[in-house]
């Protein structure tokens, strides 16, 4: 499985580049609720985040929930790396959790271990 960021998904639901990488994980694919609320808020109005969170839902996304272990680890990522939100934090304190990579289309992650960037 792999953890999706916000930004992998608004890639994919917007047919941005990238996106098609995004798509080849969707149906192993894992969104915490902290990110997917970021997804929903970017949508211009109910209905299309209705339609989004629909669309992903039948490709088999799954949504996980922030665990406060999930919290702890996004607190002392802060430390860290500073430059990511906390929605960038709690998307990698889940990856981590779950010891698989987080996809993401944001540059300001980097790369490292347990990162892929959709826009190498």
């Amino acid at each position: 499985m792999t953890v999706l960021d916000a930004s992998a998904v608004l890639a994919y639901l917007q047919g941005e580049r990238g996106g098609e990488i995004v798509e080849q994980h969707l149906d192993s694919g894992v969104i915490g609720a902290a990110n997917l609320a970021e997804v929903l808020g970017r949508m211009t109005g109910p209905a299309e985040a209705g339609m989004a969170e629909a669309l992903l839902a039948a490709r088999g996304v799954r949504v996980e929930p922030v665990m406060s272990e999930d919290a702890r680890a996004a607190a002392r990522l802060r430390e860290a790396r500073a430059d990511l939100s906390l929605g960038d934090r709690l998307c990698l304190a889940l990856a981590s959790r779950r010891g698989e990579d987080a996809l993401t289309a944001d540059r300001a992650w980097g790369s490292g271990p347990g990162i892929v960037q959709i826009r190498g």
